[in-house]
């Protein structure tokens, strides 16, 4: 066995960090030259120009553009270099296979590495298949699936190292899967400024999903602090790697909840080798499919007024629009306008006629066209077939008049004209209503967006190959319909069920599943953000049966009630000075409104330098002391959390508790809790 103690360990690291550098080295050559390669090729194109003929000139063009990818490649080779040589590889796994008399050591790292002119891998990246025995198995029998199909075998010794600016700060014999002692260590670090890879703490669970090749879609239900987003985008990572000549990150789009979101996210592909992704919201998709039809509320202000308190109709609205009974109602509105909305009559205009008979039947031909398409072929196929008494083609005024007539044979003239038709048809009229003239209230944004898919015909976003969905608890089944048909390709979606921010229209993993019956679902059940305090604390507010705790213990959550608000002011100013004399990072002051940030941000600016309120207008994610709401919170973690105001006229809905424990799970290691008066009934058992 080769490196077998500690001392030859190291040893070895040298030597692959000094060869990383000669590489490096080599690759620093490789850029200059094809620089200064592309410089004389330019200038030579550009001194000769007069002289050279238009193929010869399209050949140097050609030559220079070839020249330029070269050089682009090696400089994203030279990037991958580089950060291996701060920390070349995380693992070992020495396996056999069974026709094999002596075991092959592959160290793992987050790229693959082998010399110019060598045979084999120095390091093999994390996403190759050999990588798998490393996630999958402790020592003894285990196996991995190549191209050439399944390799069975046996390890016979399994590493983990933490590599640190090109020194091993600590090396892990492993008998089972990945070590306790690397995990806790890992999870007992501070927070980063952004979310990171944890190509060197995946385990076994989340493997299984980031591997899956099969799955057309794959619906994820992970509790809080599961680490369902990266084991998401881990698993985009390891698809761009397995399908490299058919995916790229260009093909790739997030459906995600909000910028700060995005940007919090924004580091893991590109730590991983690969480019960022595309993002989008579900209000910038909506502002897609209804540009020049109609304004509407976004999600962020539906969810304001509900914790403002909105009356019961609007709640009544929500829920109404929000189940997969709904997606029937309207497919089944949409089969009775195909039957019933055209009524054609006999045309004669300027000496064409055209009869009622010939129009019913090339409508019902046209059956698979949406609406507006399917009337203007209507109307061209009869003028095609049409002619005036002399024998000659139907004149252009005549043509625009022939299909004005045609198209006012259908009952509604616009899809919001046929919206409020599918609520006289339903018998529920009530069930819609503007929120002002030619604006929507947020549940009617995707009914309409289905409905004018029927009318005016569906747009697929074909370019896109892969899509992921988070916060999948918060879209009804009305809004994956429309996702159905606007992207064909593979989808992996996932969420929490019980960190939805609005429980009125929330879908559950199974309600999903309506909508993707072939669907694969799994569930992530262990809790790797909070420490068992803080779990255990946010349990009490919604209990998950499911959930497992990593054993990593910290300071028990604290709630202090005040007398008055100005000594609550006090409480939460005393606090920050905790943290800015502690060891952590990241501080997230998360309150239930938009109203109530604003407020504490206006209190407390002045106290700091690196305090910053994240609104829905925000744009980037900040390390240090952070105000925002807990709907924006979702998806983030903090080394410490305050959550102010948890009094009872605060908290006193179910969608409040909602807010209240997404606000308590963000917390990795230290949890506050402050209130003036009544305590929130949700915390008197706690």
């Amino acid at each position: 066995m080769i490196n077998s103690t500690e001392a030859e360990e190291r040893k070895y690291l040298e030597l692959i960090v000094s060869k990383l550098h000669q590489a490096l080295k080599e690759m620093d050559d490789k850029v200059a030259s094809t620089y200064n390669a592309v410089i004389e090729a330019k200038k030579y194109l550009w001194e000769n120009l007069a002289m050279l003929d238009s193929a010869e000139r399209a050949a140097h063009r050609m030559d220079i553009s070839l020249t330029i990818d070269v050089g682009e490649k090696e400089v994203a080779r030279r990037r991958r270099i580089q950060r291996l040589i701060q920390s070349p590889y995380f693992g070992r796994v020495d396996f056999a296979g069974t026709d094999q008399t002596r075991a092959d050591s592959f160290y793992i790292g987050i790229h693959s590495f082998a010399e110019e002119n060598g045979h084999e891998n120095l390091i093999y990246d994390w996403r190759s298949p050999i990588a798998s025995l490393f996630y999958d198995f402790g020592i003894g029998s285990a196996h991995y699936t190549a191209p050439a199909g399944k390799v069975e075998g046996e390890i016979s010794l399994k590493r983990q190292y933490k590599i640190k600016n090109s020194v091993m700060e600590y090396m892990i014999e492993s008998s089972l899967n990945i070590n306790d002692d690397v995990l806790q260590k890992e999870l007992s670090s501070t927070s980063d400024e952004k979310m990171r890879n944890i190509v060197a703490t995946i385990q076994k669970e989340q493997n299984v999903i980031i591997r899956n090749e099969t799955s057309h879609e794959l619906i994820i239900q992970g509790v809080a602090g599961s680490g369902k987003t990266s084991v998401a985008l881990h698993r985009v990572a390891f698809l761009l790697y397995r399908y490299k000549e058919s995916l790229t990150s260009r093909n790739v789009l997030i459906l995600s909840p909000n910028k700060v979101f995005s940007d919090y996210i924004s580091n893991v592909l590109p730590e991983l080798g690969e480019e960022p992704i595309m993002e989008m919201s579900f209000d910038e998709l909506a502002s897609r499919e209804l540009s020049g039809i109609c304004d509407f509320q976004t999600f962020y202000q539906q969810v304001g007024e509900l914790l403002h308190g909105a009356d019961d109709s609007v709640i009544e609205r929500i829920k109404y629009k929000a189940t997969m009974d709904f997606v029937h109602k309207l497919d089944s509105f949409i089969e009775y306008a195909d039957q019933e909305f055209f009524s054609p009559a006999d045309i004669t205009i300027d000496r064409v006629s055209i009869s009622k008979e010939a129009l019913l039947a090339g409508y019902q031909s046209l059956k698979r066209m949406p609406v507006k398409q399917r009337l203007e072929k209507l109307a061209m196929q009869m003028i095609g077939s049409s002619k005036v008494e002399n024998g000659q083609r139907v004149a252009p005024s005549t043509e625009k008049k022939i299909k004005t007539a045609v198209k006012k044979m259908f009952a509604c003239q616009n899809v919001l004209s046929l919206y409020k038709n599918f609520y006289q048809y339903t018998g529920k009229p009530e069930m819609l209503k503007m929120k002002r003239a030619k604006t929507l209230e947020c549940s009617d944004v995707f009914p309409l967006i289905y409905l004018n898919m029927y009318y005016e015909g569906a747009r697929p976003l074909d370019f896109v190959k892969h899509l992921l969905i988070d916060e999948m608890q918060d879209y009804t089944p009305i809004q994956y319909a429309v996702i159905a048909k606007l992207f064909p390709c593979k989808k992996t979606i996932l969420g929490d069920s019980s960190q939805s921010v609005n429980p009125y229209s929330s879908s559950s993993m199974t309600d999903i599943q309506k909508v993707f019956p072939e669907a694969e679902t799994v569930e992530l059940v262990k809790s790797y953000r909070s420490t068992c305090e803080i779990t255990q604390f946010a349990q009490k507010l919604k209990e998950n049966k499911k959930l497992v705790t990593i054993e990593r213990h910290g300071e028990e959550p604290q709630i202090t009630k005040c007398r008055s608000k100005a000594k609550e002011w006090d409480e939460i100013r005393r606090l920050i000075a905790e943290f800015t004399a502690s060891q952590h990072r990241s501080l997230g002051i998360i309150c239930k409104t938009e109203a109530l940030s604003n407020e504490v941000y206006a209190n407390l600016k002045g106290l700091c330098t690196d305090l910053y309120l994240l609104d829905f207008d925000s744009k980037a994610f900040h390390e240090g002391i952070i105000v925002t709401t807990a709907h924006l919170a979702k998806g983030l973690e903090f080394d410490q959390v305050i959550v102010p105001f948890v009094d009872a006229s605060t908290y006193r809905t179910e969608l409040d508790k909602s807010m209240l424990y997404i606000a308590c799970t963000r917390a990795m290691h230290k949890l506050n809790l402050t209130c003036t008066g009544d305590l929130t009934p949700f915390l008197d058992e706690v």
